[in-house]
C-alpha cells in the first residue's frame, strides 16, 4: 500500500476539530437523491397501482419488487 493512502487510515489525533467537509457537495446531493426517491416512489393512480399489482402477483413477485424494476429499467417485465 502506497504512503499516501495509509494517510487516510490513521485516525484523526487528540485537538482535530473535524475540519472541513471533505466533499461540500454532498450534502445538496443527497438533498436532491431524498427528493427524487419520494418523487419516483409516490403513490401511483389507483388504475396503475391496482395494474402493477396484478402484473406482479402474475410474475410471483410482490408490489414493490416489480415496481423497483420498473422504476431501474423503464421497461414492464
Amino acid at each position: 500500500m502506497p504512503d499516501d493512502a495509509r494517510a487516510f487510515l490513521v485516525p484523526p489525533g487528540i485537538g482535530h476539530n473535524g475540519g472541513p467537509p471533505l466533499d461540500p457537495g454532498a450534502d445538496w446531493r443527497r438533498f436532491c437523491w431524498k427528493k427524487a426517491h419520494a418523487r419516483a416512489w409516490k403513490t401511483p393512480p389507483r388504475e396503475i397501482a391496482l395494474a402493477r399489482l396484478a402484473r406482479a402477483q402474475a410474475l410471483g413477485m410482490t408490489y414493490r419488487e416489480y415496481t423497483a424494476i420498473l422504476l431501474d429499467r423503464g421497461v414492464h417485465l
